[in-house]
């Protein structure tokens, strides 16, 4: 199953190699393969790699160059889009409207903004899952660790475990949080619901916070529901 984003995904999240990728083309108006790869120090199967997926999801686009006999070659340069990507920097704006969210008066539209959040932000990371088939032995199992790949792509440590699983199957262990600017010890604990919410999303089973880091535990693990066996719609 292809794990490549539709032509001009506005929702595809780039990994962090392929912001290097962006950022290193925002100076340049084109750019060739192997200017891209002097600029960012890997091979050129490895930037070809990037480009493609950056070409499929329309944030760069591609140029043929008129030139003598031989093999064609191209530049790349970024889409509108893909200026926006390479940008793109959230944390002030995402810490803002986040606490705004916590300062709200109603409790139940707290908790729908919560919520809606984190299946939106589960959405996105579902779609970037692969493997995920009704044949396959131990389709949650092939979901995990898609995701867990994911996340380790977004440069957040975790791993699929089945220590501490009381009904074997396997849970997600993560040693750092993913917004750990907006992480609080309070008794809202809002960002461990919204982990819970979003990776319940993600994997299409409910998952639970079964210990965390702001309780003195080693990692954060989430475990899912005993039931969990069966494949996600």
């Amino acid at each position: 199953m292809s794990s490549s984003p539709p032509p001009g995904d506005v929702t595809f999240q780039p990994r962090a190699v392929d912001r290097d990728l962006l950022e290193a083309m925002r100076g340049a108006e084109r750019c060739s393969i192997q200017e891209l790869v002097d600029a960012l120090g890997v091979t050129a199967t490895a930037v070809r790699q990037r480009v493609d997926r950056l070409l499929e999801a329309g944030l760069i686009d591609r140029e043929k160059q008129v030139g003598g006999r031989g093999r064609p070659t191209y530049s790349y340069g970024l889409t509108v889009l893909g200026h926006r990507q390479a940008g793109a920097n959230y944390a002030e704006l995402a810490e803002a409207m986040w606490q705004e969210m916590l300062s709200l008066a109603d409790p139940t539209l707290r908790n729908q903004l919560l919520v809606g959040i984190a299946r939106r932000l589960g959405r996105r990371f579902r779609t970037q899952l692969r493997g995920e088939s009704v044949g396959e032995p131990n389709p949650l199992q092939s979901r995990m660790e898609a995701l867990s790949e994911i996340l380790t792509q977004q440069r957040i440590p975790n791993g699929v475990t089945r220590e501490g699983s009381e009904d074997g199957l396997p849970v997600l262990d993560m040693s750092s949080c993913p917004y750990p600017n907006l992480t609080d010890d309070s008794e809202q604990r809002a960002m461990c619901h919204l982990e819970e919410e979003m990776l319940s999303e993600a994997l299409g089973q409910p998952v639970h916070l079964t210990s965390c880091r702001l309780d003195g535990d080693a990692c954060c693990q989430f475990a899912p529901a005993a039931d969990a066996n069966e494949t996600a719609p």
